[in-house]
């Protein structure tokens, strides 16, 4: 999109550009509401002791009462006491200052992002079986292309409508699309076929298509033994994963299940797509990994118009986990366990590599250990509203109550910021430059259209006023061109090369794909077509099997809960639940149920019910739609209190990833 202003306000207008063709969702039109809304705040707020009322204060007296915090905790406590906690929304500039900031001012180890609920599995399933994690290593292009589309676990439809418009030229060259989904989402309704298993059982349905793909003798033989390794032992696998036994454990006929296979299998060009529905589980990393062996049986990933891929969920959903805001990672998507990752980035930020900490603990570990006998006593969140978003909700934010120091920089008050003893106001995107990548691995730019008005901050700013208060070693730029200049130098030679991106570059074209090391050599808008970035250029294959969810339903909890979105709201909710447009078209949470269950709980539609499981509870009406399974329900996550989805869900997490279990817990439902 493009801004403009006309006299005192700023108006949103589409763009025509390659990945959204000039279309916008409702909360892309109505994004510039909130520049200048009436809850935007513009002065630092203070709560003098717990307990006490917020009351304003000027930016001397905030940036010094976060320091004397900051230097006191680590006095008492050591450096792993103060934590950090980022945003998939921050742009790469900021993301990557916030885990310089972490690591070189604060020397903590304690730093994750709530990105970590959105695109982890699927991150870490890339990386050992690819070597590399982008979302799309093709252009989104591509989705038009396929003669067969699968989508798993996604409704774009709601979730990023322009996407639409790819799936559309796809129709329109008689491609077939395959939405799997437990519920009769938007999208699925658009779909050729639409297979609706039971919550958590993906996984068997993947194993399930490769081994029909198997039997049929529709592996593409060729491709396995020249470009992958460990195929045997998936192969051993998955002839146990019989279709019938996929049908009893998901509810998908197998005449379904074989009909998806055929459909992948036997044409030219076929893409696989994953999404939250799919990864936001215990076993999320597996879930993935099965759709990416049967792409990778097929021979898919590195043709065009082929492949497999994954959908991301945040603004910078794909640059917000590449530069070191996740507790594993250096910039470049570094590991930060890697003796020579450390050395290069020490040498560019001017330390000795020895004074960087070690790897740190994934998302809902850090929050779950606050202000524990062993856990970090301090918090700075940037970017993120975990009171809303975190599972078990309830528990976090009894965990952020615990603190001794909660900071949170953000534009608005949100249900974390409410909680906070310094609340600082930042700038907004239409405020400041910068550049974030897209789920291709596109690297954008964000320009500003004006200044932030008087009494805030940028978040580089605030971060620069703390690093030397604190007196942090090397330089804490302001600029957003002077920190992306140091970034290309950080990821130099690192898997996500930044090096040869420059501004100036990205102005003259669409953006720049990475990995892009010379900037006068090529970008990387497609990935694979002759190797993998392994060690020797083959893909893995990793043998996976179906396991129950962490939870499973019983006598005291006897329904299968699920969460997601709406079109007309975001993320937590607290920048979208303010625009008057948003609210009217979804103007609260819901629990939707499929009429017959409905009708064995007496319930009718709008009567409120309570949805409760082992970790609490929501009350919400009730909205009643066939588009579900009579087994399962469903809410949306975007607001706070008694409709909080997340004071249900499970806080069980993937042991590869971390990412929690969002999609599936065992609850109960009765009338309110």
């Amino acid at each position: 999109m493009v801004l403009r202003q006309t006299g005192e306000r700023i108006e949103v207008a589409p763009r025509d550009f390659p990945t959204n063709r000039g279309g916008l969702c409702q909360k892309g039109w109505t994004a510039a509401d909130l520049l200048d809304h009436p809850d935007r705040l513009t002065t630092p707020l203070l709560r003098d002791r717990p307990g006490g009322e917020l009351r304003p204060a000027g930016w001397d007296e905030a940036l010094d009462r976060v320091a004397a915090g900051l230097r006191a905790v680590r006095e008492r406590h050591g450096p792993d006491a103060v934590a950090v906690f980022g945003g998939g929304g921050l742009t790469n500039e900021k993301a990557y200052a916030l885990g310089k900031f972490a690591r070189v001012a604060l020397g903590t180890r304690h730093i994750d992002y709530n990105g970590r609920w959105c695109m982890s599995s699927a991150a870490a399933a890339g990386m050992r079986a690819f070597g590399l994690d982008r979302g799309l290593p093709f252009p989104l292009a591509d989705l038009g292309r396929a003669d067969t589309l699968l989508l798993v676990g996604a409704n774009p439809a709601e979730t990023m409508p322009p996407l639409m418009r790819h799936l559309a030229d796809q129709r329109e060259r008689g491609g077939r699309l395959i939405v799997v989904d437990p519920r009769l989402t938007a999208t699925a309704r658009q779909a050729d076929l639409h297979l609706q298993p039971l919550p958590g059982t993906d996984l068997a349905v993947a194993n399930a298509l490769l081994h029909i793909a198997l039997t049929e003798g529709w592996l593409d033989r060729a491709y396995v033994a020249d470009r992958t390794t460990g195929f045997d032992e998936v192969r051993r696998t998955v002839a146990g994963c019989w279709p019938a036994e996929a049908e009893r454990l998901s509810g998908v006929p197998v005449a379904d299940l074989e009909a998806t296979a055929r459909a992948l299998a036997t044409v030219d060009r076929a893409i696989i797509l994953t999404a939250r529905g799919a990864e936001q589980h215990a076993k999320g990393v597996d879930t993935v990994t099965a759709f990416i062996n049967l792409a990778l049986a097929l021979g898919l990933p590195g043709r065009p118009g082929s492949g497999y891929g994954c959908l991301t969920g945040q603004g910078n959903g794909q640059g917000g986990r590449e530069h070191g805001q996740k507790a594993d990672q250096l910039p470049g998507y570094r590991r930060i366990d890697d003796p020579a990752a450390r050395e290069h980035v020490a040498a560019v930020w001017g330390i000795d590599p020895a004074a960087l900490p070690g790897p740190g603990v994934p998302a809902y570990q850090l929050l779950d250990s606050l202000g524990t006998a062993h856990g970090p006593r301090a918090l700075l969140v940037f970017g993120s509203n975990p009171v809303v978003s975190a599972p078990r909700a309830a528990r976090v934010e009894s965990r952020l109550r615990d603190l001794d120091l909660l900071v949170v920089a953000d534009f608005l008050r949100s249900e974390t910021a409410e909680l906070a003893d310094v609340v600082l106001p930042v700038a907004q995107w239409a405020e400041e430059d910068g550049t974030m990548t897209n789920l291709e691995g596109r690297v954008l730019r964000r320009r500003a259209l004006r200044e932030p008005p008087p009494g805030v901050r940028t978040d580089l700013a605030v971060l620069a006023g703390l690093a030397a208060r604190l007196g942090a070693p090397g330089a804490f730029p302001t600029d957003p061109a002077a920190v992306f200049a140091e970034l290309r130098r950080a990821s130099a030679g690192g898997p996500a090369d930044y090096a040869g991106v420059s501004w100036d570059r990205i102005d003259a074209d669409t953006g720049v794909f990475w990995p892009c090391p010379d900037e006068d050599g090529p970008d990387s808008p497609r990935l694979f077509a002759d190797r993998f970035p392994t060690p020797d250029g083959r893909a893995r294959f990793r043998a996976v099997t179906h396991r129950p969810a962490a939870e499973p339903v019983c006598a005291d909890y006897p329904l299968h809960f699920t969460t997601g979105r709406v079109l007309a709201q975001y993320q937590s909710g607290a920048q979208t639940r303010r625009i008057a447009a948003l609210r009217r078209a979804a103007p609260g949470g819901f629990v939707e149920l499929h009429p017959d269950l409905a009708g064995r709980l007496g319930v009718a539609d709008g009567e409120e019910v309570r949805v409760v499981s082992r970790r609490g509870e929501l009350r919400a009406p009730a909205r009643l739609s066939p588009a579900i399974r009579p087994d399962t329900v469903f809410a949306p996550f975007h607001w706070p209190g008694a409709a909080r989805a997340n004071s249900v869900t499970n806080d069980a997490v993937d042991p590869v990833s971390g990412m929690p279990e969002f999609k599936i817990c065992a609850v109960r439902v009765e009338k309110a």
